[in-house]
């Protein structure tokens, strides 16, 4: 029995072993086989990444249809509406929501697999990619998205901008509205109107408003700076897909610089914000207190001659007599710079008339400006000033001096001053004219101020308004907008001077050929 049965356990032992080679083989030929499935997918992708860039044109055509042109609005900070970051941000083209990054674990990544939004737009280079895929797009038809994000001008597109021809040429957005460009709506954000006219005046000013037109500010230049030709651009871009722009960005930068001085969320003086505003750019371009030294101090920097001497009190002068300047004593002479000029309102009227309603004076702005004759004094802390011009600039900012505080309020002045729009001619105000320079100038931009009659100043009810020059040159030629935050209209030229004019922009006029 034990040897007829050993036979058959030699042979399932062989059995057995012929089983675990067999199965040994098998594993190793699956390890072989997912070393080689992983190979080929390596190469597939490689290949379907290379199909993909070749072919990305005609891919890219499936979700060019999503984009929804009229919901973008690239005016806001450009951060990211997860992370609040401000590196590499996307925009989506079919909501416009701001994401970071395009990567496998990034916010865009997450929002094209979830919500289905495809197209994306890199805020900083405008280049366009599809994602989840997230390969670049060349396309023609998104062009006009890349010039709303980042308008760029040439020397060729804005010589006509102060130019008749200019008014001639409406552009039109995504509804069909027309408009012009450089004079359309800026929003008001909550109270920020006062910054707005500001924006609105220094950007009609040719020089700065070429400067910033033609800039490239991609190096170390300021924030400040950056933004402020970014909302310039936008102000002047004649392809907007909405007639208006939100200065959000700039002015959320200026609330920075200026430690909350300035802020959207109470008003403010647009004098204030001027002043400001110039020497902040005067140091960001890298200004000095020499002549010319940026763009600023050779649009706006005059120079004036102020004269002072001690008031002293005579024995034998009558009751109500005005101290003068004495020729006998010492008088101090001292020269010093300007960006604008300070002048002054005669005081408003004590009484009513007879229906109850207070008179409103008038004045000329020769009378106002009288100031800086050279002959006309002020008393001020026990001394005598008077002024005068040594050095007129190419533009002359004036700032009439409505608002005087004292313990109790802060009162407003509503005298009106009635002023030519064309050829107010400062040669009695300066020493020593150039022959070469006119001292002829016309009036580019004028802020007026609006709110409750009376002569106090209520800030709740202010509301502040330009006027710009469209064109030049007078007649048929030239046309005046007022801008009121988003409302821009047309306003006949007679009009003009009836508001509470705060701040004056003044051109000089090119002198005549002989």
């Amino acid at each position: 029995m034990a040897t007829n049965d050993r036979p058959t356990d030699l042979e399932e032992e062989r059995e057995r072993r012929a089983v675990k080679r067999q199965r040994a083989d098998d594993d190793i030929a699956q390890v072989a086989d997912s070393k080689a499935v992983e190979q080929d997918e390596e190469e597939g992708e490689d290949v379907y990444g290379t199909f993909e860039q070749q072919d990305s044109g005609r891919a890219s055509d499936l979700y060019l249809d999503t984009i929804n042109r009229a919901i973008l609005d690239f005016d806001f900070e450009k951060v990211c509406s997860v992370s609040l970051s401000n590196i590499n941000i996307y925009g989506c083209l079919v909501c416009g929501k701001y994401f970071q990054g395009r990567g496998r674990h990034s916010y865009a990544y997450a929002h094209a697999i979830h919500d289905d939004h495809h197209v994306f737009i890199n805020l900083e280079t405008t280049k366009v990619y599809v994602l989840p895929d997230g390969y670049p797009v060349s396309d023609p038809s998104l062009e006009d998205i890349s010039f709303v994000l980042a308008p760029a001008f040439s020397k060729a597109s804005i010589g006509n901008l102060s130019a008749p021809s200019h008014l001639a040429k409406p552009s039109y957005d995504l509804s069909g509205k027309a408009y012009i460009s450089g004079y359309i709506g800026l929003n008001n954000i909550k109270r920020n109107d006062y910054m707005n006219v500001i924006i609105h005046s220094l950007l009609h000013v040719r020089p700065l408003r070429d400067f910033l037109l033609l800039s490239d500010f991609s190096g170390k230049q300021t924030e400040m700076l950056k933004r402020f030709a970014g909302l310039a651009k936008k102000v002047w871009n004649p392809r907007l897909f909405k007639s208006q722009v939100s200065p959000h960005e700039f002015l959320q930068e200026v609330g920075r610089a200026s430690a909350g001085k300035f802020s959207l969320e109470k008003q403010g003086d647009p004098a204030e914000f001027l002043g400001w505003l110039l020497n902040h750019l005067h140091k960001d371009l890298g200004g000095t207190k020499k002549r010319n030294s940026s763009v600023v101090f050779s649009s706006f920097q005059g120079e004036l001659r102020m004269e002072t001497q001690q008031v002293v009190v005579r024995s034998n002068s009558q009751e109500n007599e005005k101290p003068r300047f004495d020729i006998d004593r010492e008088i101090k002479t001292t020269k010093s710079p300007f960006l604008f000029l300070a002048v002054d309102l005669p005081p408003p009227p004590l009484f009513q008339d007879a229906v109850e309603k207070n008179i409103i004076p008038q004045v000329s702005i020769q009378s106002v400006l009288a100031k800086y004759d050279g002959r006309t004094t002020q008393e001020s802390a026990g001394q005598l000033r008077r002024f005068k011009l040594q050095r007129l600039p190419p533009y002359v900012v004036l700032h009439f001096k409505r608002f005087t505080k004292n313990v109790f309020v802060e009162e407003k002045n509503p005298t009106i001053v009635n002023f030519p729009l064309r050829g107010l001619d400062f040669k009695d105000y300066l020493d020593s004219a150039d022959p070469s320079l006119s001292t002829m100038y016309d009036l580019v931009a004028n802020v007026t101020h609006e709110s409750a009659a009376g002569t106090t100043r209520d800030k709740e009810s202010t509301i502040w308004k330009v006027h710009l020059r469209a064109g030049s040159g007078g007649g048929e030629n030239e046309k005046w907008f007022q801008i009121q935050d988003l409302i821009v209209e047309e306003i006949r030229k007679e009009m003009i001077f009836l508001g509470e004019t705060i701040i004056q922009i003044w051109e000089r006029r090119d002198p005549s050929p002989p």
